[in-house]
């Protein structure tokens, strides 16, 4: 039976890829149990605690270990300069001492949770169809409610067009720049190595046991406690944000498949589910769903906020034969009563 090493195993996704790997494979699962992330340090059974920063400790559990699954990490917005050490630390300094101790051990197979902050700003289309880099959306802007890209060269409004995986990579925030470096340690290592690595760039994950009040919550977990507390949801910008919002289990199918086939050198996929959604319809699915009061759109905005990123799945589906079973509305209306889990922490942990 193979032997996967799956880091971060205690966390939403961590969680998830465990149940669906351990039925085909034997799995070594960790966890550092940070209190940002979980609400405490308290172990699980079957969930051993090391930190993937431990060298030595990171050797050991290595031990026979085929493949490595890479969730751990810290995440966020990232819009804070003080959290920056946190995720290099976390995120970069310990990708970088796991890829060490695979080397050390043998092991040469390597899927690495990433995500789609990679891409920045998204891609956008002029009328004409031709792809444009806007320019910064002005806080100016912002302040009078002008909320979408706009044409450097013309001043005209840009529509979003779906990302591919060789779209261009520019991070606009901390966290974003801690999961590029992610990747481009794990190219240089399988360069390095001849390892082969499949970098997931993950799309807006949610689902059930998401953490509800840390920086991992994201905007469905949200809007889910505002609607608890009898409160609408409170929707920035207009709502017509563009995203893709896929749901854990088809996040920890994306690894299993990944896992099984092995693909060579570098490679880079979506995980998403193919069905873009507005932050608005999100909010008003579930305000639908659990029978709670109406949405409200309130003009404000979030600094380091992008305004539409929306990715094809089609490499996904060739590379690993991955194709997302659960759309969004679907999805949304099991989530709006699924359960949450609590955690004390609000931010990345210091460092």
């Amino acid at each position: 039976m193979t032997r996967v090493l799956l880091t971060g195993a205690a966390g939403f996704i961590g969680g998830h890829i465990l149940g669906a790997l351990r039925p085909s494979y034997d799995v070594v699962a960790i966890d550092a149990f940070l209190p940002s992330a979980h609400g405490s340090d308290r172990p699980i059974p079957g969930i051993e605690r090391v930190d993937v920063r431990d060298h030595d400790s990171l050797v050991d559990v290595l031990t026979g270990v085929d493949a490595v699954c890479h969730q751990a990490a810290v995440v966020g917005a990232g819009v804070d300069a003080a959290d920056a050490p946190a995720y290099a630390s976390h995120n970069d300094f310990g990708t970088a001492v796991l890829l060490s101790a695979m080397a050390e051990a043998g092991c040469t197979r390597l899927v690495l949770a990433s995500s789609m902050v990679v891409y920045g700003e998204g891609r956008y289309t002029n009328a004409a169809g031709e792809t444009v880099v806007p320019g910064p959306r002005t806080r100016g802007d912002l302040d009078e409610g002008r909320f979408d890209n706009i044409d450097p060269n013309t001043g005209d409004t840009l529509d979003w067009a779906l990302v591919n995986e060789d779209s261009a990579l520019q991070p606009r925030s901390t966290y974003a720049a801690s999961k590029l470096a992610q990747e481009n340690y794990a190219l240089a290592w399988s360069l390095a190595t001849g390892g082969s690595v499949t970098a997931l760039r993950y799309h807006n994950v949610y689902g059930p046991n998401m953490p509800r009040n840390t920086p991992y919550s994201g905007v469905a977990a949200m809007f889910r406690s505002s609607l608890e507390a009898g409160r609408p949801p409170q929707v920035y910008e207009d709502g017509l944000q563009a995203r893709d919002f896929v749901h854990v289990s088809d996040v920890a199918t994306a690894n299993v498949l990944s896992i099984a086939a092995d693909l060579p050198g570098f490679t880079a996929l979506n995980v998403s589910s193919g069905h873009p959604i507005t932050i608005g319809e999100v909010a008003t699915a579930l305000s639908q769903a659990c029978g709670g009061p109406t949405p409200e759109v309130t003009g404000q905005y979030r600094s380091g906020d992008v305004r539409h990123v929306v990715a094809s799945p089609e490499s996904a589906r060739t590379a690993i034969g991955f194709d997302a079973a659960i759309s969004p509305f679907d999805g949304l209306r099991e989530f709006a009563t699924a359960p949450l889990r609590d955690a004390e922490g609000t931010g990345a942990p210091r460092v």
